[in-house]
Parts: C-alpha cells; structure tokens; sequence
C-alpha cells in the first residue's frame, strides 16, 4: 500500500512509548485550524502533536481512558466555557428520568367481605385507571371546545350567524379598541351608517350630527429648542458624516439642524427625535449617516433611523444602569462603545444589531466621561475618566491595554483624528495632550504646561487631521496647529459667566461652539472677536407666546423674553430688567408695546423697537381668584375669569376698572379667553373641556358651545379672519373651530409629543404658530 511506503510519507510523528513496550494509535484527527493533530491509542492515552515539531507529542494525556481499552474515535464536544458549569461532563453525568410507576396502588387494601356497606372500605383504584378517567373528563383534561354550529348556544356565537343579531354581535367582538371618546368613537362609523343603513336604526342620521374634517398639513417649520447645558460639564455635539446636520439634545428631545448657513434651508429649523422615556444627554451619527444612537440618564441606548421621518427605532439596548455621558461608533458602523455613570460598570463595547460584547471597557475607579474609537484599522479604543486618567484599549474584542496618567484634574474629552495617526485629551486642569493613535504615546502638550487658564470641556479635530479646535471655561476657543504645536486663532467670546464655552464641533468649514447660555456660536476664522452667525433661542420651556406685526410681515415673542422673527427664524432676547417670577400672559397694545403679566404681581411695557423694559405697576387683589385677563380691542371693557368658573367684566374709566355686575358662567374653572379681533365674540375656554362662544352684540349671551378636547383646556386664540379660533389641551392636541358650525374643525394631533401645548398665536389667517414646555416652537398651515 502507498501508507506503508516510507519513500511516500511525508513527515513520520513519533509517540511516546509506555514500559518500553510500543504504543500502537487506533484514531487521529485534525485539530480545527489544522496545525495541532490528535491520535488515541491502545493504552487508553491521548497524544497531540505540533505539525512544526515531530519529535515528541506537544500533549500528553496518559490517563483520558482505562489503561488496556481501545478508543474507536475522536470526537468533538461544543459547550459554552463561560456559560457551561461541568462543561463536557454534563451529557455524561446526566441520570435518566424515571418512568412514573402508573399500575401502584396508592395504600394497601383490607378486604371485608362480610362487612356491611356502610362500614366497607372504598376499593383503591389504580393510578393508571384514575389517570384514563380523568382523560375523559373534558374539565379535568383541558379538552378544547368545538365549533359551535347553527346559530350558536350558552352564550357563544355560532360559527355562521344565520341571524342580524348574532351579525352584530360577532363583529362587536373582533373590535377591541378602546375609543377614551365615545363621541368620536360613534361618528367613526357614520360612513358605513351612510353606505348600509339597514342594520342601524335610521334615527342615527337625525340623532347624530354631520362633523366635517378639515385637512392640515404638516408642520413647515419648527424652531427648535437650545442645547440643554450645565455649568462645568461638558456638552457633545454630534456631526454628520455627510457634512450637512449637526445634532444635540434637551430634555427628553434629540434636535437635528442643518449647519450650513450660507444655504436656502434655515439653519433655526429642525428635526425633533422624541421618543426617548427619560433625559436625554448625547447622541451620535453613525459613520454610515444611516443611523443615530443616542443615550439617556437611565442608561438606555435607543438606535434609529434618519433617513425617515418618522425615524423608526432599529434596536434598543441597556449596557448598564446609570447615565450614559458618551457615545462612540467603528468606522464600519458595527461596534458601540458605551460610556457614563454606571453602577457595577462604567462602559461596555457591543455589535449594534445584536448587542454582542466584543470586549471590557476597565481601568477607571471613578465615572467615564468621554470615550472614542480609532476609525482606521487596527482599532484602537481610548477613555477620559473623572479620575484623572485616560486609559488606552487594544481590539476587537477590546482588551485593556494600560492607563495614561499625564492630566492632574478631570479627564473631560478625548479624541482621534480623523485619520488615526493622533488622538488627544483634554482636561478640566486646562491641558491638552496629543498621543500616538496606534500605541498611545505621549507625543506632545499643546501650549506647554497651560493651553488654556480654565479647565477644557470639548475638542474636535480637522478634517484634514492637522488642526485641534479646544472649548475651555476661559470664555475662549481656540485652533491649534498640532504640527508646529501652537495657537493659529483665539475666539474670545466675551466677559459674563455665560460666555463660558462647553462644547464645540469641526465639521467641513464650519467651527461651532457652545456658551453656557446655551447658544450656538458660527466661528470666523477670518475675524475671531465676531461669530459668524448666534443661533439664540429657548433651553427651557415656553409660557406664551403673542404675534407683532412690524412693516408688514408677523413677529412673534415669547416668555422667556425672546423675539422671534418668522420668516428668517432671527431672535434675540430682552435686555434691562425683566420679571422675577413666571409671564403668565402678554399681548402687543395699538402703540406697538408688549404688555406682559406676571406671577410677580407686576405688569410690564416694554418698547418692541428697543428691546427694552420700561415701566410697570402692580395689581391690587379684586378680591377673588383671577385666572385670566382679556381686554376688548376697543379699549374700553376687561373681561377676568376666575378659577369659580365665572367671567366678571369691567369698564375701563381711566386708570381704574368699574364692575359692570355682569357674571358669564363657564362649564368650569375658566382657564383662558379672548376677544375676537373685530369684538364681536368672546371666547372662553375651562377645565371642563369646553369652549364657549359669548356674542357681544346681544349682550354677551351664549352664542355656541365647542366640545371635542379629551382633557383640560389650557389656551385659545382667534385667527385673523374672526370666524376661526384655536384652543390647545392637556391631550397634547390643537384643533381650529369653525364659529358658525361647531362640528366643522381641524384636528391637530400630537402637536408637541412630549408636552401639551402652551400657548397659541396667528400669524395669519393660514398660519398658526404653538409653543409646549419642551422649548420648541411650531408654525402650522392650515388648510380649510
């Protein structure tokens, strides 16, 4: 045979002999990767060799069976060695379940022939006999039930409804939605009342009403909320990798905005992701744009889509319990890393499609605040943690490699630049260091012993991978060129304390930073003591809103003061001293001035050209609970509603109101009303959910009644055209009344999804513009 040719055999493997007596292998394998083989012989042992050495076996198993016993072959066990207790062994230690003994009586028998029945023992039957008879019973052994046929019994519909009642009630059982409106839910069916009216009385059609429903289009603009910041901690902007969007977070809200100022799209609108449960503190595009992730104080990881409007979510995940602070992506948009606030853990690397670990995040005795991965292979994965260190990781699957100790405060970014060749830290002790990307050494510190004179919160890199733009607590920004290791341009952002900067962004030719105040800064390269463009707005939430027409076109302000411009998105807020409780309303006079009331106990005018507060006096107690105040456009009656459900109105006589004894009684606790433009109507809405209609002509009688809201009414407002108005709900819902047909209106539903709408204003007679608590403004087309 050409086996036992020598000439033919390529490399002879020698085993290891036992008492001198040769040991005769029965089987062999290749191991999987090929360069191990494994052969059992005659003596019960198990010898493996390295392909590389023949000369003796690598592994020697003397003892894998009994000694004399021949192994017929060699086989491959699978187990879990993390997960997997007695590993191999459990096949084998495992015991056969025992069969149930069913023919064993379950006591022993006397049997009494000669006794009398009433003394006799019951006869024991057997297990197996009581087992059959209780497979009989159709109680006892769960027998399903069979179809009912013919028009059906007990209760049940049969399978064929042969009658118009068993018609109904088959159909009314198959739906299970729970209308919280039983009036909707009723007219929800009045197409197919129309359609087949047989088997519905025909009292419906004149019992129920006729509603018609208007159409509205989606919202056109949406002026987004500010970054939410916090003095001394850092705030993460996230950039798109197609170079168009950047985004941040507030509140529970994730905000997307178009970064190019120059181009026709408005920078002030934006996309607002508001699914998320909780606070949310960074979110981050993936590589591929296709996908962001975005983080909570919870510790929850929600992946979505962008390319949708909806912005569908794709996993959900939980690496630990606590606050995630950082978010960091592979560059083939596979891998996270996780970073923040845990409790047992500070940080976990997962598969984003199956949340696989590929790896531990250790090091750090103390909170992880900043995490970034090397976006070029081999991949290196890099932390800043609250003790004073950064540690440098080695993967997949990421391996601790060790830690960098050069900062003597907080560790509050690090970063890789784009091409992996650097990555560099900054800290709150107002150093930056640059660091070798593949092996993490100490290349160099920009500016010496100082980069900036407070501590450093952001860093971002160039896309060329040469400059470092640096966001420090100074009131400063800085670019650095990180080959000559010096300061290009120093941003000076002003004096106050809310010109600190905490976070900044470099994306294409757009520098953008972010002050305490919460604005959003454009960087001039050409001229750093001037931003390009301040993207100022609201961080926190919006009262109330009013519409000031100046030269033709509409602005708006809100409360807090800010003054919005509606075509451009343009704002900028008051100056001078302003209220020091709560807006509750405000309105623009006939002399242009904005009239503002407050929970200070003060009434404010403030010049709409300046900007300016000027003069204000306080308010003596009428001597109940005011709500609400609205003064006709005449100027010569004020109408208050009070939380007893009553609207009182006053005569203006100079500088004094006068009682004119006229009480309008509401459904309830009045929670707003308006005048229509022209006076003729007076609306009033209440926490019962209702609005009603006053006419002024015929002496503030009850013109109509509005129904429609699911729970409190919070504000209203007339539109230009003086046969429409608006009201907005706890439900989160806006609908716009019809006043001559209480049944014809638009139904705006989860205008703001995360709170209920706040305030109301018309721009125009198409335009309707809503504020919530979540800080963002909406402006709406209607469509009659």
């Amino acid at each position: 045979m050409e086996v036992e040719n020598q000439k033919k055999q390529k490399s002879v493997f020698n085993h290891r002999r036992c008492r001198v007596k040769k040991v005769i292998p029965t089987t062999c394998t290749y191991s999987k990767d090929g360069n191990l083989i494994a052969a059992a012989c005659q003596n019960g042992s198990i010898q493996i060799w390295d392909r590389n050495q023949m000369v003796r076996p690598k592994f020697h198993y003397k003892q894998a069976h009994d000694p004399g016993t021949d192994t017929s072959c060699v086989a491959k066990v699978y187990y879990d060695p993390n997960k997997s207790q007695r590993r191999a062994k459990l096949r084998v230690g495992k015991t056969q379940r025992k069969t149930k003994q069913a023919e064993t009586l379950t006591q022993d028998y006397i049997l009494t022939p000669h006794a009398l029945p009433l003394f006799r023992e019951p006869r024991q039957r057997s297990t197996r006999r009581q087992l059959e008879k209780d497979r009989l019973d159709p109680l006892k052994s769960h027998k399903p039930e069979p179809p009912v046929a013919g028009p059906g019994r007990g209760g049940r519909v049969g399978t064929h409804g042969g009658t118009l009642s068993s018609y109904i009630v088959k159909n009314t059982a198959l739906d299970r939605t729970d209308d919280s409106n039983p009036r909707e839910a009723i007219l929800r069916h009045a197409k197919a009342v129309e359609d087949s009216p047989y088997w519905v009385s025909r009292a419906y059609s004149k019992t129920q009403p006729k509603a018609t429903f208007a159409q509205v289009e989606s919202d056109e603009k949406v002026f987004a909320s500010l970054p939410q910041v916090e003095r001394g901690v850092s705030k993460i902007i996230g950039g798109d990798p197609k170079g168009n969007n950047f985004l941040y977070t507030n509140g529970k809200c994730v905000i997307l905005r178009n970064i190019d100022v120059s181009s026709l799209q408005n920078p002030a609108l934006a996309d607002i992701y508001t699914e998320h449960a909780h606070q949310v503190v960074v979110a981050k595009y993936a590589p591929s744009g296709f996908y962001i992730a975005s983080g909570d104080v919870s510790g929850k990881l929600r992946i979505w889509d962008t390319t949708q409007k909806e912005h569908l979510l794709k996993y959900e995940y939980q690496p630990f319990a606590g606050k995630i602070k950082d978010i960091a992506w592979t560059e083939d948009s596979k891998r996270i890393a996780v970073v923040g606030e845990g409790r047992e853990k500070f940080g976990a690397v997962f598969l984003w499609d199956s949340g696989s670990s590929v790896g531990e995040i250790t090091g750090h005795n103390k909170v992880i605040n900043s995490v970034d991965i090397k976006q070029t292979r081999p991949y290196r994965l890099v932390t800043g943690s609250d003790d004073n260190c950064a540690a440098f990781f080695e993967g997949p699957p990421f391996k601790f490699k060790f830690t960098i100790g050069d900062h003597s405060r907080f560790v509050n970014c690090v970063r890789f630049s784009p091409d992996g060749n650097r990555f560099a830290t900054a800290s709150a002790d107002g150093q930056i260091h640059i660091y070798d990307g593949k092996t993490g050494e100490n290349v160099c510190a920009l500016g010496g012993s100082k980069a900036h004179d407070g501590g450093i919160y952001a860093i971002s890199w160039s896309p060329d991978s040469t400059h470092l733009l640096s966001a420090s607590g100074d009131k400063t920004s800085k670019i650095w060129d990180v080959n000559v290791n010096s300061v290009v341009t120093t941003f000076t952002m002003g004096s106050n304390v809310l010109d600190q900067q905490l976070g900044c962004l470099w994306q294409k030719d757009h520098l953008l930073s972010i002050s305490l105040s919460g604005y959003i800064n454009y960087l001039d390269k050409n001229n750093p003591s001037k931003p390009l463009r301040v993207i100022k707005g609201h961080s926190k939430s919006i009262q109330c809103l009013t519409v000031h027409k100046n030269g033709g076109k509409s602005d708006f302000s809100l409360m807090p003061p800010h003054y919005w411009d509606s075509e451009t998105g343009e704002n900028d807020s008051f100056t001078g001293k302003g209220h020091t409780n709560q807006v509750s309303r405000m309105t623009v006079d006939e002399s242009g001035q904005l009239v503002s009331c407050s929970m200070d106990d003060t009434v404010r005018y403030t010049n709409l050209t300046l900007r300016d507060y000027r003069r204000s006096f306080s308010i003596d107690s009428p001597g109940y609970e005011p709500e609400v105040v609205a003064v006709h456009p005449s100027g010569d009656m004020v109408a208050v509603g009070a939380t007893d459900g009553n609207v009182r109105l006053y005569s203006i006589l100079g500088s004094s109101l006068k009682d004119e004894g006229k009480l309008l009684e509401a459904k309830g606790p009045v929670t707003d009303l308006a005048y229509s433009h022209d006076g003729a109507f007076l609306a009033v809405c209440d926490a019962s959910k209702v609005v009603t209609v006053f006419s002024v002509a015929d002496g503030y009688a009850e013109n109509n009644v509005f129904y429609g809201h699911h729970a409190k009414i919070v504000c209203l407002a007339w539109s230009p055209d003086n046969e429409h108005f608006a009201s907005g709900g706890m439900d989160m819902m806006v609908y716009v009344w019809t006043l001559s047909d209480p049944e014809t209106r638009v139904k705006i539903q989860d205008a703001h999804r995360l709170h209920h709408v706040s305030s109301l204003a018309w721009l125009d007679e198409h335009t309707l513009v809503t504020t919530s608590h979540d800080a963002s403004v909406k402006e709406w087309t209607i469509s009659y």
